[in-house]
């Protein structure tokens, strides 16, 4: 196991922590709301937070893993082979160009969403728009790293 692919394990294996951490806090927002009649807008987007911290930066460890989503009519009974060679060549034509250009239309957004310290439109809602921003840089890079990874495995063995 290469280095890029145990910082993306690492990485992806402790963002996943905050799953069950996520469901609960839901859990907290639906009760005080339904049973107690408290809204609790902070919390809300805090667990709105966490989804695009887990479904952005895990996106890098699922493609690592092989557990992306995929429709595998002709992939699932091919040999290795030709599994690697599909895997390379939609990678290229796909996989980076999302990713460059997600990568290169996200950097604007955030920055200026740093720039002016963002904050949430609600009313009691949390004051770090800005940092939930960021996250959307983790799915270019986590991804490209991951494609790295997949070409050292296919090109390297």
């Amino acid at each position: 196991m290469n280095i890029v692919e145990k910082s993306i394990n690492i990485f992806g294996k402790y963002i996943s922590y905050l799953i069950p951490l996520m469901t609960l806090l839901m859990i907290v927002v639906i009760v005080s709301r339904y049973f107690f009649g408290i809204g609790q807008t902070g919390l809300q987007e805090l667990v709105m937070y966490f989804h695009a911290l887990i479904f952005l930066g895990c996106a890098g460890y699922a493609f690592n893993e092989d557990e992306h989503v995929r429709v595998d009519i002709f992939y699932r009974e091919a040999s290795v082979k030709y599994k690697n060679f599909i895997n390379l060549v939609l990678g290229i034509i796909f996989l980076l160009p999302v990713t460059f250009v997600i990568a290169f239309y996200s950097i604007e957004l955030i920055a200026m969403s740093w720039k002016i310290q963002e904050t949430s439109t609600e009313a009691g809602g949390l004051s770090y728009v800005f940092i939930q921003k960021t996250f959307i840089f983790l799915f270019p890079l986590t991804l490209f790293a991951a494609f790295v990874n997949q070409l050292i495995k296919i090109i390297w063995k």
